[in-house]
């Protein structure tokens, strides 16, 4: 999930014509499987023996960087990771995109967090979680000095940072199958959508926007076509 080398002026240009812009970036134009989609709830196949999603994160040294496009948190040393059917995806980073980038019903909302994941393999799962305006997200409140004083462009180091103080809220997911959101959209990745939409501050989001390029300019990818997948959804056995 290194996406260092895309330019802000490269995001600012249509998204569809990513595809046009590099040769290792043609699923952006011409991928079946990509990301972000809108969730139908009536549409999704219900299947409670997908499995629960385990988390087993720590405090690890973290960066805090602007990549221009977004605002990252990259851990430098082991946080910890997630298990989903026996396979362990270590923690990377985390980032996030205002607004949110996958859609509920047609329903967009105030900001989207992407909690990326690596597999031994090199298979990529991200979980993601959406947000609406309300009381302030604990885990932003804890960085939100830090990216309020970050500038452009720039990382610095912001101390230990522990990934469990991400709220979840609470066992309900969405998976399927899709790519990265931004170029060079690699298919392949393992969505897990929290079902639960969670509160964010306009303050938070505010800071998010204006460090990256003034609040002017949302950072989220349009919605894709599903082309036939489906869209499983785990809810724990009552």
């Amino acid at each position: 999930m290194n996406l260092y080398s895309v330019t802000m002026r490269e995001m600012e240009m249509d998204h569809k014509e990513w595809g046009k812009l590099k040769p290792e970036w043609k699923s952006c134009g011409k991928g079946k499987y990509q990301s972000p989609i809108n969730i139908v709830e009536e549409d999704v196949q219900v299947l409670p023996n997908l499995g629960k999603l385990t988390r087993d994160y720590n405090p690890a040294p973290a960066i805090l960087k602007n990549r221009g496009h977004d605002i990252l948190i990259r851990w430098e040393k082991d946080a910890g990771k997630i298990t989903m059917n026996g396979t362990k995806y270590k923690l990377s980073q985390c980032h996030w995109h205002a607004p949110s980038e996958h859609s509920f019903n047609g329903k967009r909302y105030d900001l989207e967090m992407h909690i990326v994941h690596t597999s031994n393999h090199n298979e990529t799962a991200v979980v993601a979680i959406l947000y609406k305006f309300g009381r302030p997200d604990r885990f932003l409140s804890r960085l939100f000095h830090h990216i309020k004083s970050i500038g452009k462009k720039e990382e610095k180091e912001i101390g230990m940072v522990n990934p469990g103080d991400i709220k979840f809220g609470g066992r309900k997911y969405y998976r399927y199958i899709g790519s990265l959101t931004v170029p060079p959209c690699t298919e392949g990745v393992i969505w897990t959508i929290q079902k639960k939409v969670r509160t964010v501050s306009r303050e938070q989001v505010r800071a998010l926007k204006t460090a990256i390029h003034d609040g002017l300019k949302k950072n989220a990818r349009p919605i894709q076509a599903l082309d036939g997948r489906r869209i499983q959804f785990y809810t724990p056995h009552k």
